[in-house]
This record gives structure tokens, C-alpha cells and sequence, in this order.
């Protein structure tokens, strides 16, 4: 792995981050909320440059893994605020916990006249916007995000394909080590898109994958030669063999195929010895169909590559595909299903990203739509500090008509962030140790 390719995780791991906090942005300008600053990363600022007209800032800052987009009085808490009104007539805002000297005391050490008011006097303050304003923008980064994972599906499917196969190859001269030879018509050509295999359709999400269904059904077939095999003298049948139906798209259109699987015995050299000192031979019976090379290697079937429209509208669905596995994931780990060992932080997301890209690029297109899909869950989870436990604050505060004291709330926030922050670096730790 080179410093090249973990840059490269760097860089696109940002970008998933800026898309989301872009999406809060967008959405609070259409509904003309005040931004104080959009930034991308965290720390000292590298650059960074206000708008006069606006008064927003924009930032970059030095540690590229993080972003936000800071809204007005989105900070505020309970407390009243102050409306100073200054020496010549003109009005500022004070906070609740700073004094009329402390605000107003300009270079003549004139003070103001501080009088408090019940309504807060800044227009666009993020806790002044109704609640459903609010819960649109704080769902911004998501829909961002999950529009993201669309596009990267897209990319994928056109580019690269995935999860759906094509026929690249097939092998007509398949003969038993037994010395029966098997005369098969295949029902196969070159360039069919397998779409369903026993009546499941292929799709890593929602059906199952080309390589677990073939599976299951030649599993099921072997089982079936090995019965026969055991009860009838060590032969393999010759009729009454194992099939199960493939659909196809040829030429644009569907075609349903009998796919027959035909036994193989394989010859396994043991450790035991006969009387003669000779290594004893046994036997299992495979399963074979005519995917397979002559030269017995995986299925010569490579990923379909989409048109542009018909990736766009398969995008679509493997967004959401992503997203329920991410679901699934969630709540594997959380039943136990699965050791929290497999979880990766955001060192670990980088290393495993590095590691794709030098591998080859249609890894690191898979993982593109992954992240996106990752990052819109995860903030829809109700976890303080992230963006579902705010809807789930203004919600509260929509039915019952008044806010969560805000104290609270930001109590609420920082020690989940703690906790949040704590839980990725051990989790880091468990996967890079164990």
C-alpha cells in the first residue's frame, strides 16, 4: 500500500463528508437560514475567505477527516437574549451570559443601555426557523448522501458492472474421470445476461449472488450423485440427472434455460496407506455444468456492463440496495451475529480503501457507493451528536410545542460525541490487533 493510494481513500473520504455537509448547506440556503461558516475539515484553518455580501465564511482547514456547516444561533441555549442599544442609537445583540461592558464598551468607554427582551432578535437563527424547516435541513446531508450513492452506483454499473453476470465463455467437452462422456447440448451462448438462477433473482442485496445461488443448487445436486453413488457400487448415474432453471436476457430478450448438473468423481490422494505401502485413493463426487473451463477453474462469466439509461435506472435500486446491507450489518452487530472485530473507524475505512484502489479500480468503484449509502444510515441513526437525534429533538419540540431546554440538549450532544468518537477508536483498535 503506498502513501499514493491512502492520500487517494483521504481524498475521496472527504468528499463524502463535503457532499454531506454541502446538502445542509443547500437546503438551509433555499429555505434562507443564516450560515456563519461551511467548512471542510477540522482544526486550524489553511484558508479561508467571508463572503461580505453574506457574511458567510468558508474554510479548509488542516485535518481533512470531518466538515461542517455552522448555522446561526444554531448554539444558543435558553437564556434570554439582550438587545443593547448603543450610545448612538443603534442596536446589538448580547449574549445572555455577557455583560452591557463587556458587549457594548467601545473606545470612548461609552456604555450602552441593555434592556432584555422576549423574542430573539436575529432574523434566520436556526432556533427561530419552524421545526420543519429545520428537520429538512438537518435531513439535507443525508438525501445528499444518498443521492451521492445513486450517482456512484451509476458509475459502477456503467463502467465496471457488479453483481450481475454475463456469459463470457462455456465449455462443451465435459467427461467424468470414470470414464462416462456426456454429450450435451448447452443451451448457453456467448454474451447472455444471467438475471435468475432457480427461480432467485441475482441482486446482492434483495436475492442472492451468482456465485451462492450456482452454488446452492450444485451443492444439491452433489449431495443427490453422492446418495446414488454410495447405494449403486461406486458408479455415478447416467440418466435422471440434477437440473434447475437459469433466465437469461439474449438479444434483449428473456429466455428460461435447463441447466443440467452432471457428477464428476475427483480422485484424493490420502495419507493412509494400503498393504503394499501405496497411498489409498478416495473419491468425491462433484458437480459440473457447462460454465465451467476445460480446465476446471471458476465459471467464465465476467460483470455486466450497463448502458447509460439502463444504469441509471438499476442505480436507483442498488443505492438502496447498499443501504438496506448497511442495515443489515447494524443489526447483525448488534444481535451478536456478527464480532464487532469486523466494524472499521475511519482509519480503518481509509486502510481498507487504499488497499482496493492498489488492488484494482473496480474494488474501489464498489466501495464508492458503499460509503455513501454508510454515511446517509448512519446519520439517520437517533445517536446524540448526529443528525437523526436532532430530528428526533425538533420533532419532539414540533408535537409538544415547545423546545428541549437547550442546555440539555447540548449536554446531550457532547457526551454522545465523546462516546461516538471513543467507540470508532476502539473499534479501529480491535480491527487492526485481533
Amino acid at each position: 500500500m503506498t502513501v499514493l493510494y491512502i492520500l487517494l481513500a483521504v481524498v475521496v473520504l472527504l468528499v463524502m463528508v463535503t457532499i454531506h455537509e454541502l446538502g445542509h448547506y443547500i437546503v438551509g440556503k433555499i429555505l434562507k437560514f443564516k450560515i456563519k461558516e461551511f467548512s471542510i475539515g477540522f482544526g486550524p484553518a489553511i484558508f479561508s475567505k467571508t463572503n461580505k455580501k453574506t457574511g458567510e465564511k468558508f474554510s479548509l482547514r488542516i485535518f481533512p477527516l470531518g466538515g461542517y456547516c455552522a448555522f446561526d444561533g444554531e448554539d444558543d441555549d435558553d437564556e434570554p437574549v439582550k438587545k443593547a442599544i448603543m450610545p448612538d442609537g443603534s442596536e446589538a445583540v448580547v449574549n445572555a451570559d455577557e455583560s452591557a461592558e463587556e458587549a457594548t464598551q467601545d473606545a470612548s468607554g461609552d456604555l450602552a443601555k441593555v434592556e432584555k427582551v422576549d423574542d430573539k432578535p436575529r432574523e434566520g437563527s436556526f432556533y427561530d426557523q419552524k421545526p420543519w424547516k429545520r428537520i429538512l435541513v438537518l435531513l439535507g446531508g443525508v438525501t445528499a448522501n444518498f443521492l451521492s450513492a445513486i450517482l456512484f452506483s451509476w458509475i459502477l454499473l456503467c463502467a465496471n458492472g457488479y453483481d450481475v453476470p454475463k456469459i463470457a465463455s462455456v465449455n462443451t467437452n465435459l467427461q467424468t474421470e470414470v470414464g462416462v462422456e456426456y454429450v450435451v447440448d448447452y443451451p448457453f451462448e456467448v454474451g447472455d445476461v444471467i438475471t435468475h438462477i432457480g427461480g432467485k433473482e441475482i441482486d446482492f442485496a434483495f436475492g442472492g449472488n451468482y456465485v451462492s445461488l450456482v452454488n446452492a443448487q450444485r451443492n444439491a445436486a452433489i449431495k443427490q450423485y453422492q446418495i446414488y453413488y454410495d447405494a449403486n457400487g461406486k458408479t455415478l448415474p447416467t440418466d435422471n440427472l440434477y437440473t434447475f432453471e437459469m433466465t437469461v436476457k439474449r438479444d434483449g430478450k428473456v429466455e428460461n434455460l435447463t441447466i443440467t448438473v452432471y457428477p464428476k468423481l475427483e480422485a484424493v490422494e490420502t495419507s493412509e496407506k494400503d498393504e503394499e505401502g501405496n497411498p489409498i485413493i478416495k473419491y468425491s463426487v462433484n458437480g459440473l455444468i457447462g460454465l465451467e473451463s476445460a480446465e476446471g477453474e471458476d465459471p467464465h462469466t465476467v460483470p455486466y456492463k450497463y448502458g447509460f439509461w439502463g444504469g441509471l435506472g438499476r442505480s436507483f435500486e442498488m443505492a438502496f440496495g447498499f443501504a438496506w446491507v448497511v442495515l443489515k450489518s447494524l443489526f447483525m452487530l448488534l444481535t451478536f451475529q456478527v464480532p464487532i472485530k469486523q466494524m472499521t473507524g475511519t482509519i480503518g475505512t481509509i486502510a481498507t480503501m487504499a488497499t482496493m484502489a492498489s488492488e484494482s479500480l473496480s474494488y474501489f468503484l464498489i466501495f464508492m457507493p458503499l460509503i455513501a449509502a454508510n454515511l446517509a444510515i448512519f446519520n439517520l441513526l437517533p445517536i446524540p451528536a448526529l443528525d437523526g437525534c436532532q430530528v428526533l429533538f425538533t420533532t419532539i419540540e414540533w408535537i409538544r410545542g415547545k423546545p428541549i431546554n437547550r442546555k440539555t440538549q447540548s449536554m446531550i450532544n457532547f457526551i454522545g460525541l465523546c462516546v461516538l468518537l471513543g467507540f470508532v477508536v476502539v473499534i479501529d483498535i480491535l480491527h487492526f490487533v485481533l
